[in-house]
């Protein structure tokens, strides 16, 4: 599938979250998360874009890992379609292993989901710019915002570590965003809708876009 993001950089991070795999198994340190508590507290932030009466929605999951924000939504009960994407090959061989039986779920190995759903969302992804340029990492995050944009009919979510972290406790291998300057290109960009997130104590935000009708 031809996409505008960088295959290089694409390459090194699904080798860096294949060895996380291999080295933690399937849980959240895994896919480079402390605990599962704080997995699940990051995707209660996300999952505030979703419907919450109950009413029927698909979601495409972009960097979905071993699968675990569809065990999130299983558990909350959510009357829902679920798409899998990951770069990482051994990631999805994961999900299929975990979820084979699903019939709600299926999982693809690309960087770009291969049809809309109502609902993107994105997990994660932005936080571990390795060794890459600032500015190249920056343009990956605003390609695959347009990705999400372009394929989530009704909305999407994503997160990103903030700038705002101590800086004692920043690490020269992530990328801190500034959540101001990515609720401006979301608010200016995609919708007048757009909820930014910052008061879950986690070092990290979340935004919330949410498309007109």
């Amino acid at each position: 599938m031809a996409n505008a993001l960088d295959s290089n950089l694409l390459s090194s991070v699904a080798s860096y979250y294949s060895a996380k795999l291999a080295e933690h198994g399937i849980q959240p340190r895994g896919v480079d998360w402390n605990s599962e508590a704080s997995q699940n507290l990051r995707f209660a932030q996300l999952a505030k874009v979703l419907p919450s009466d109950g009413s029927p929605y698909s979601v495409n999951d972009l960097g979905c890992g071993y699968g675990a924000f569809f065990d999130f939504l299983t558990q909350e009960s959510r009357n829902f379609r679920y798409a899998g994407f990951d770069i990482s090959g051994e990631m999805i061989e994961a999900c299929r292993n975990r979820h084979g039986d699903a019939d709600n779920a299926r999982y693809v190995t690309t960087s770009e989901p291969d049809e809309p759903a109502d609902f993107g969302i994105a997990s994660g992804i932005f936080n571990v710019r390795l060794d890459h340029d600032p500015g190249e990492w920056q343009q990956y995050i605003e390609d695959t915002l347009e990705i999400l944009a372009r394929t989530s009919e009704r909305g999407f979510a994503f997160n990103c570590l903030t700038s705002y972290s101590d800086a004692d406790r920043m690490r020269p291998d992530l990328h801190y965003a500034n959540p101001l300057a990515l609720f401006d290109l979301c608010k200016t960009r995609y919708s007048r809708n757009v909820a930014l997130l910052h008061d879950y104590d986690l070092y990290e935000f979340t935004i919330l876009v949410r498309k007109s009708a």
